[in-house]
């Protein structure tokens, strides 16, 4: 841990979230694709079909495993991935960013988000994958299925933010964890959406890597014209 901490100081710690940023975006890029290749072949259909079933009742599979609370969380935790919860969130920080004067910050969220969106309606619209039919759907959904739109977007979105938060933090330690966070936000959306039936797990592991892509290279943009002076310096 030592020697890494003195490679750190040695390279530079922004040096490294930069190049760690990279090979973050070009392997999410791979995993969407192998993923893709692995969906248009069905390779992994049939075992697909049996995660979603093992994760309800032999006798009602109406009814998922595990107790009562754990459905009701999942429909909680399923809605802050949301058009509405995403578009709240979205604006409300914006809002905040024009208020402290952060004018090019609030433009790069709402771009980033608003590009995300388009993104992802391309993708559903391209793919046209049927929703899972296999166990009923325990919560409403709409458009189709490939890639998983709640884990895209929750990704662009919690991953922006966060990102956005982190350049006003002083503490390596603290933007560490409102990336994580935002992370572990997105991970449990896309969970909750196959557990609720109406994704395939395949649907959620695309829409994390393709969110995941997509909120880092706007990241990538917006570091490059923070050099450039065109946006606000980050918080020292």
């Amino acid at each position: 841990m030592a020697r890494f901490h003195d490679l750190l100081r040695f390279a530079g710690w922004r040096e490294f979230v930069l190049l760690l940023a990279v090979a973050v975006i070009c392997g999410s890029i791979l995993i969407f694709v192998g993923v893709t290749d692995v969906v248009r072949e069905g390779e992994l259909y049939e075992t697909e079909i049996r995660w979603m079933r093992a994760l309800r009742s032999a006798e009602d599979p109406s009814r998922p495993i595990g107790p009562l609370w754990l459905e009701r969380w999942s429909r909680d935790i399923t809605a802050l991935g949301s058009g509405a919860v995403l578009t709240l969130v979205t604006f409300l920080v914006a809002g905040y960013l024009l208020i402290d004067r952060g004018y090019a910050s609030a433009v790069l969220l709402l771009v980033s988000v608003g590009g995300g969106t388009l993104l992802t309606a391309s993708l559903k619209g391209f793919f046209a994958r049927d929703r899972p039919s296999v166990v009923p759907h325990l919560t409403d959904a709409f458009f189709t299925s490939y890639p998983s739109g709640h884990s895209m977007m929750s990704s662009v979105v919690y991953l922006t933010v966060a990102v956005l938060l982190a350049r006003t933090l002083q503490r390596r330690r603290l933007k560490i964890y409102c990336v994580s966070a935002a992370m572990f936000l997105g991970f449990l959306v896309g969970l909750s959406r196959v557990y609720l039936g109406v994704h395939y797990p395949t649907d959620v592991v695309a829409g994390w890597a393709g969110g995941t892509a997509w909120a880092l290279l706007c990241w990538l943009i917006a570091y490059w014209l923070e050099k450039r002076g065109k946006v606000e310096p980050a918080r020292k």
